[in-house]
This record gives structure tokens, C-alpha cells and sequence, in this order.
């Protein structure tokens, strides 16, 4: 759910994001521009909190899906923990106020000075992803003096029935480790005075629509666990990863509660601390990217809405093959539909944020809502072609915040020298 609708619930009223209209904040702080809704975060943080009272657990938001500070702020502030990937999103998590107490740190390619400062502010645990990546822990570790909190990342070898892209679980997978280097590197890290074991930790992938994969994925990894309990080496925390779905144009997730409770009843069978990595399931919905129409082309038996948002700004659809809900701020009695690729002006023609799309006769000036924006929409922008990037909105009830504003030209090449 989210809470982006028209006035009265009046197809012919403007779009509102909460109680603020897409056209003020269009009119004051341009477009492109992505715009979040703080009761629709919380309330999916919410959800999925509650679905994990029955055991002890924690929630680490993937800073990843959007790595914006307020937002970070307003997760901390709910109690959210946090699943990072680099050095830069630690410091954006200190930044907000983030407990790295409640902080786990997932990726390929930790650098030993990441690892250093992750050690330093004592993070909950680092998931480690090989046996090379281990080795360079425990060094840093034996460099400061302290011992490293550790989790292997057991690569399952479940199909989460997702896009290539976004499926993490497979032996064909950068991540994690097979479940016999696992066990492994588990003995290695006990024998270790430099490493201490913690958790073990999957994550199969993003935008998985059913439970199966996740109770398939979780199921292995637990029977590893078990057996390494039994060898005397002490797990104490499941970290199921993330990836649950949301809707875009059809899907039918399952939801979150539903997660929840199956994780629940797996953690209290086996005596489990839980932890879960949700990225896209809580801020997915609760963003959108607005835009104003530029002008209409045709071209032979195309026709072609561009607009001033591009794929520099939502990169999905080129990426991805992503769909996204486009609906005109305004809708206009009277306007035919038309067959339409809503396009931007940058200079690809894969920069596309829809195509063949029926949407109402488009005008210069018409502002346009991109739906389902929120995670990876302003996290995967860039600047391509030399364009700024957006500026971002929370909106809280009637009233709505500037959370980062707009790039300049010149913040463009900052740091960058000319010859002498």
C-alpha cells in the first residue's frame, strides 16, 4: 500500500503524495524530483516489525534501495537496524543517528580500511562472502587488537524465480560461499582468537514474490547450522536475508506479515536470534518520481512523450526491462488515450522509462507521476550526459520536506582540475 492518491479519491482531483499536491511541490522545487511518503515507510516498517514479536530479532534496512539521510534518520528512529555494503553507507548510517550495534555488513569486495572502521565502531557482524575476504578480516582484526564478529554467507542454491540480475543464491552467483567452504571457514573462524562467530547469513535475491524459495533457502541453511552446533560451534543469530517483492503492475507478493510469521515459527523451532535485510518491501512503495512533460513526437507509427526525468534519474526500466505505473498528475476530461514511450532526454535510445504505455494525450508542461520509485529509483542515479541530479521530498501529512536538494552544474565537477 502506499499513500499516493487524488483528492476525495476523485479521478478527475490532482495526485497527492499524503496530503501535500504533486503540483505544489512541482511548482516549488522543480522536476525531476522523487518524492517519499513518511506514513507510508512507517507503516511498512511497522508491519514487518510486528510480524517478528514472537523472537528475539532484528530489522536491518538494506541501505542500498535508498541510501537517503533523513530516511536513514526516520528508519534509526523507528528502532531499524541496517544492512550495508561499503564504508560510505556506514558513514551515512553514523551520519543519521544509526545504532551500529544494529548494523551488518554484506559484500563482495570489503576493503581492509572498510573493515577497519566497521571494527572501530563495533558493527553487530560482518557476513563474510569468501575465503580471501575472511583471511583479510581476521589481519585487520589482529592489527587492532579486538575480535571480528563474523557470519558466513551460505550461498543455497535456490532459484528465487527473479531477474538474473537480482538473484544472489546460485552457484553462478559473486555471493556467498557454497555450504562445504561454509563449514569450512566456520572451523577456521572458531579456532581463530582473532574471529568470533556470530550468525550465519543467505540472501537469494530481490523482487521474490513467493515464500517457497525463501523456506527452501532458509531450510538448507539451518541444517548447516545445526550440524555445526553439534561440532560445538556456536550460532546464534539466522540473518534470512531479504528481497521480498511488492507490487508494480500485477504481482502478487506475498506479504510481509506472511514472512514474518513463517520466519518466526522457523527461529522458535531451532532457538534463533533473527535478523532480516529488507530493502525494496519498505521504501519501494513509498516513493515516486515526478516529471513534467518537455513535449510529444511522432515518428513514422511511434509516438513519443519525452519528459524531463531520464534514465540518469530511474535507471530500472533500461536496466532492468523494469514496468512502472505512470499516471498524469492531472487528468484531463476529454483526452483520448494514446499508445505512447515516455522517454528522456538523454542520448540512448534505451533511455526509456516506458513504452507502447496507454496514457490520456500528453501536453508540454503536464506533470507525470512514475510509481513504485522509491527503492533503487535516486540510490542507482547518475550523471550521465552531464545532468544534475534530482532533488528529493518527504511528505509528512500536509506539510512536506526538502531532504536533498538539487544538484548544480557546478557540483557536477567539483573535484575535477583544469590543466595548468
Amino acid at each position: 500500500m502506499h499513500h499516493f492518491s487524488r483528492l476525495d479519491a476523485d479521478p478527475l482531483r490532482p495526485l497527492c503524495a499524503e496530503g501535500v499536491q504533486l503540483s505544489d511541490i512541482a511548482a516549488e522545487v522543480g522536476t525531476p524530483c522523487y518524492v517519499y511518503s513518511r506514513a507510508t515507510l512507517e507503516r511498512h516498517y511497522r508491519v514487518l516489525d510486528e510480524s517478528l514479536q514472537g523472537v528475539a530479532h532484528m530489522v536491518c534496512y538494506a541501505v542500498k534501495a535508498c541510501s537517503n539521510i533523513a530516511i536513514l534518520q526516520l528508519l534509526a528512529r523507528l528502532g531499524s537496524g541496517f544492512d550495508i555494503v561499503s564504508g560510505g553507507e556506514l558513514q551515512r548510517v553514523l551520519r543519521a543517528g544509526g545504532d551500529p550495534r544494529k548494523v551488518v555488513y554484506s559484500g563482495v569486495g570489503k576493503q581492509a580500511d572498510e573493515i577497519a572502521q566497521a571494527l572501530r565502531v563495533r558493527i553487530h557482524c560482518l557476513n563474510v562472502e569468501s575465503e580471501g575476504e575472511l583471511h583479510t578480516i581476521e589481519q585487520v582484526a589482529a592489527g587492532l587488537g579486538v575480535r571480528a564478529p563474523v557470519s558466513i554467507r551460505v550461498n543455497p542454491e535456490v532459484d528465487p524465480k527473479t531477474h538474473k540480475y537480482v538473484a544472489t543464491g546460485l552457484k553462478s552467483s559473486k555471493f556467498g560461499v557454497t555450504p562445504e567452504v561454509a563449514e569450512r571457514l566456520y572451523h577456521a573462524a572458531d579456532r581463530s582468537p582473532h574471529l568470533r562467530v556470530v550468525g550465519i547469513d543467505c540472501h537469494i535475491g530481490s523482487q521474490i514474490l513467493e515464500l517457497d524459495p525463501f523456506a527452501e533457502a532458509v531450510g538448507r541453511v539451518i541444517e548447516l547450522a545445526e550440524r555445526l552446533r553439534g561440532q560445538g560451534i556456536a550460532i546464534e543469530h539466522l540473518d534470512v536475508g531479504g528481497g521480498l517483492g511488492i507490487v508494480y503492475q500485477d504481482e502478487e507478493p506475498a506479504l510481509p506479515h506472511e514472512l514474518g510469521a513463517a520466519v518466526v515459527a522457523i527461529a522458535r523451532r531451532h532457538q534463533f536470534k533473527v535478523i532480516i535485510e529488507p530493502g525494496r518491501v519498505l521504501v519501494g512503495n513509498a516513493g515516486l518520481l515526478l516529471t513534467r512533460v518537455v513535449g510529444t513526437k511522432t515518428q513514422g507509427n511511434k509516438q513519443f512523450v519525452i519528459v524531463d526525468a531520464a534514465m540518469n534519474d530511474l535507471i530500472r526500466p533500461s536496466l532492468y526491462g523494469a514496468w512502472h505505473r505512470i499516471e498524469p498528475v492531472h487528468l484531463h476530461a476529454g483526452r483520448p488515450l494514446q499508445h505512447v514511450d515516455v522517454v528522456g532526454p538523454v542520448c540512448e535510445s534505451g533511455d526509456f522509462l516506458a513504452q507502447d504505455r496507454a496514457l490520456p494525450a500528453m501536453q508540454p508542461g503536464d506533470l507525470v507521476a512514475v510509481f513504485g520509485a522509491g527503492a533503487y529509483g535516486f540510490s542507482m542515479a547518475s550523471n550521465y550526459n552531464s545532468r544534475p541530479r534530482a532533488a528529493e521530498v518527504l511528505a509528512d501529512g500536509e506539510v512536506y520536506t526538502l531532504i536533498r536538494a538539487r544538484e548544480t552544474v557546478q557540483d557536477l565537477w567539483r573535484g575535477e582540475l583544469l590543466l595548468g
